[in-house]
């Protein structure tokens, strides 16, 4: 797949853009500041329906306008797709595909998949526990669209319930007690929505783990090995269990993590209510990374970590579709509450199913030895987009349609 237009209204520093892209790679150029990194942003929002620089959507739409418009035309093989974003400040946003009525803005996942790689990445390996579950689900929402939905009815039961536990604690405070009946259903609730969130998670970081190790060994000298470990709040989860075929050992089902959430969540009762905030679930639960049995995050050089940033990102592009397609040995169960098996692995890999990569100022972060790598790594897919301040930050080998970017403006380089 590829995007072949990009149009942007009010989006951050471009009142107006429209772009022509091609197939293959695609440079960006232009002095830092000029908004090269927006245009890439605003394709990666239509893919994902966040942004890699910021947490909330306010600052996407350009100073003093009301709304911003992303519209991009994506191409599948001999099918095209118009995909128009309309983002807007404290309402929720509203998407169209192919100029039909408005719906929700998550309705449109999965028909873009993108994998970024940019400066940001770095705070993957070597930043806090949010970073690492946000790139886990919004992968899994990138295989299974129907995830974003899960996860939104999740955020939102954790603020209910850690609410209602600010109000138990104040009660008990003051010498009076606790209901908890009301507690009881938000646990259930929360416990049912965790369970399928952590299923679903437990199955990726399986599937990540080989190409994670072989992509890392593709872009670093180093002998290490690196590891992902899913560190669970459930005591009883091994996060560091092999599961799958020939592991000897079954994933768990959301079922069975259902009924082991509510009893921790039972177990810590008095501290949730003590401390007024949600202590057990998928909220709460980190990626632990290391390399050569030593956790990244502290021991890591600075060019090991960027080893791992990049091993990351190469892997989502494997289980995305890109190169030989996903893995299919690991896969969520099958239990009631979770998608179908098959549902979680795209089965539509080849060329025509390639992710878009997007290098956001990658290169300049790189030495020469893992920028030519990574090149070459990249250079087969179907679509790339880089960035770069310069002409010399982009390797030969990605040197096909090229823009100047300059302040509020893109134009096709000659």
């Amino acid at each position: 797949m590829y995007v072949s237009h990009l149009s942007l209204l009010d989006f951050r520093s471009y009142a107006e853009a429209d772009v022509e892209l091609e197939p293959g790679p695609n440079a960006f150029v232009g002095r830092n500041g000029q908004g090269k990194t927006n245009l890439v942003e605003a394709i990666g929002y239509v893919a994902t329906l966040g942004s890699h620089r910021v947490a909330t959507d306010t600052p996407l739409i350009r100073a003093g306008a009301e709304r911003a418009v992303v519209r991009t035309r994506i191409v599948r093989g001999d099918r095209a797709s118009t995909v128009e974003l309309e983002i807007t400040a404290g309402k929720a946003n509203r998407a169209r595909v192919n100029r039909g009525q408005a719906g929700r803005a998550r309705d449109v996942l999965g028909i873009l998949r993108t994998v970024l790689f940019a400066p940001e990445d770095l705070a993957l390996v070597k930043g806090d526990p949010d970073g690492r579950r946000r790139f886990l689900d919004q992968l899994v929402t990138q295989l299974l669209p129907r995830a974003a939905g899960l996860l939104s009815d999740y955020e939102r039961v954790v603020r209910q319930r850690s609410a209602l536990l600010k109000t138990l604690r104040g009660v008990r405070r003051g010498g009076r007690t606790a209901d908890l009946s009301t507690l009881e259903v938000w646990d259930a609730r929360a416990a049912q929505l965790g369970a399928q969130i952590l299923a679903m998670r437990i199955a990726l970081v399986q599937a990540l783990r080989p190409e994670v190790a072989a992509a890392y060994a593709q872009v670093s000298d180093a002998d290490g090995h690196a590891e992902l470990t899913y560190r669970s709040t459930v005591p009883e989860f091994d996060g560091s269990a092999q599961y799958g075929a020939g592991r000897g050992r079954a994933a768990p089902s959301a079922a069975d993590l259902e009924k082991v959430l509510l009893a921790a969540m039972t177990h810590l009762r008095d501290q949730e209510v003590e401390r007024g905030a949600s202590l057990v679930g998928p909220h709460r639960d980190d990626l632990v990374l290391t390399l050569g049995g030593l956790p990244a995050k502290g021991y890591a050089s600075h060019g090991e970590s960027w080893s791992f940033a990049l091993a990351l990102r190469l892997a989502s592009y494997r289980l995305l579709g890109g190169g030989a397609g996903a893995p299919s040995d690991v896969r969520p169960d099958p239990a009631e509450g979770t998608a179908p098996e098959d549902a979680f692995w795209d089965p539509d890999h080849g060329t025509d199913a390639d992710p878009v990569l997007v290098l956001d100022d990658v290169f300049a972060e790189l030495d020469v030895r893992r920028r030519e790598r990574l090149a070459e790594l990249v250079v087969p897919a179907r679509q790339v987009l880089v960035t770069a301040a310069v002409p010399q930050d982009v390797p030969a080998g990605l040197l096909g349609a090229r823009f100047e970017v300059t302040p509020g403006e893109v134009r096709r380089a000659s």
